[in-house]
């Protein structure tokens, strides 16, 4: 049973601007993208403040994030990275699981990273998470190093989005066909 505390917090305001992304690509009519909430039991409660203080996961949460773009399914989750090496570990066997699942039915599954140090964010297709993923179950190295990238993945900082994943979505897509 895991334990919610103030590590919850990590990557926040990454959390902040997905979500303006995702309202702007909503009154956009581009996309219907939403935040799958963490199922939590309080356990305490600050009554003066009505703050929960302590509380429990009921459940292994999947991707953080859940929609449809122009007909197209698509989950992701959303990670921050404050290094040139991104631990494996920030990814769970479960959410793997989840985003293989998506992908089979159909769906498009992504990791976007937010590379604080180098202040950019990053577009990491599924096909490339798992040649990671597969390396790592295989006995090779447990992270990634940013130089491993695919440089047209990269997020560019334009046309009032903050995060504009759909530029890599769309490449995604592409590259599928």
């Amino acid at each position: 049973m895991a334990t919610w505390n103030s590590r919850g917090l990590r990557g926040s305001s990454l959390e902040e601007f997905i979500n303006m992304t995702n309202d702007t690509y909503r009154t956009n009519g581009l996309a219907l993208i939403q935040k799958v909430p963490t199922p939590i039991t309080p356990i305490n409660i600050d009554k003066a403040s009505r703050h929960i203080t302590l509380a429990y996961f009921d459940q292994k949460s999947t991707v953080d994030y859940i929609g449809v773009v122009q007909g197209v399914p698509v989950c992701f989750d959303a990670k921050e990275c404050n290094k040139d090496t991104f631990p494996l570990e920030n990814i769970h066997r479960h959410q793997v699981a989840f985003m293989e699942n998506f992908e089979q039915q159909g769906g498009i599954s992504f990791i976007l990273i937010s590379y604080t140090k180098r202040d950019l964010f990053y577009y990491l297709r599924f096909s490339k998470m798992m040649e990671f993923w597969q390396r790592k179950e295989q006995g090779g190295r447990k992270s990634f190093r940013f130089e491993e990238l695919e440089p047209d993945y990269l997020l560019p900082k334009n046309r009032g989005v903050l995060v504009p994943y759909l530029d890599g979505l769309q490449r995604d897509l592409s590259e599928r066909d």
